[in-house]
């Protein structure tokens, strides 16, 4: 909840921004428009575990089961007075998880940190960039040199070469393969590394 808040108390410049590149880009602008959630109750799960191993669907439940997470457990936003600036924050939220199976990071806390420099790159929000830089406190010397030399050069170069992650429709694009949608947003080939 704490981080979540931060979020929301410290992105009063990010997310203008990230409206507005959602505004001006046809896909962004519908789902401002049309506000979709990613939530159990939207999810036709069984659906999604029936589409081919390696599209964005299927290794998208493949995730959320393998590492026992929800996207129900994403809070609504309590402090963005603004109802779009809160939908963009809510929505960022909703796809933090198909960030993790987009860049192909576990939940642990190399994964975690990967996401959050590609996030604090592509978003700008403040709680991202925190996330990124303190999250890697307690890993062993081994992973903070894979971390260094690997993995952030990668996290880095792809947040800055993707297009927007808010402004995809992935509710519409279940059946698509994870490799063609990482190809056509900008997001290079994950590092061959143990994380």
């Amino acid at each position: 909840d704490m981080v979540a808040v931060l979020g929301e108390t410290t992105g009063c410049l990010a997310l203008p921004n990230l409206r507005n590149k959602m505004k001006h880009h046809p896909e962004g602008y519908r789902i401002l428009q049309e506000r979709p959630r990613i939530r159990l109750s939207t999810l036709d799960m069984t659906r999604l575990r029936g589409l081919p191993d390696g599209s964005l669907g299927r290794e998208y439940v493949r995730f959320l089961e393998d590492n026992k997470v929800s996207p129900d457990t994403r809070v609504p936003p309590k402090f963005v007075d603004d109802e779009e600036l809160a939908y963009v924050i809510q929505r960022y939220r909703e796809v933090h998880d198909l960030m993790h199976t987009l860049l192909g990071m576990p939940t642990n806390m190399l994964g975690e940190v990967v996401v959050k420099w590609f996030e604090a790159v592509q978003t700008g929000l403040p709680m991202c960039v925190l996330g990124a830089v303190f999250g890697p406190v307690h890993l062993s010397t081994r992973k903070l040199q894979v971390l260094a030399t690997e993995l952030v050069p990668w996290a880095i170069r792809s947040g800055r070469n993707a297009s927007c992650v808010l402004n995809v429709y992935y509710e519409q694009r279940w059946e698509q393969p994870v490799e063609s949608l990482r190809e056509e947003i900008g997001i290079f080939p994950p590092p061959a590394v143990q994380v």
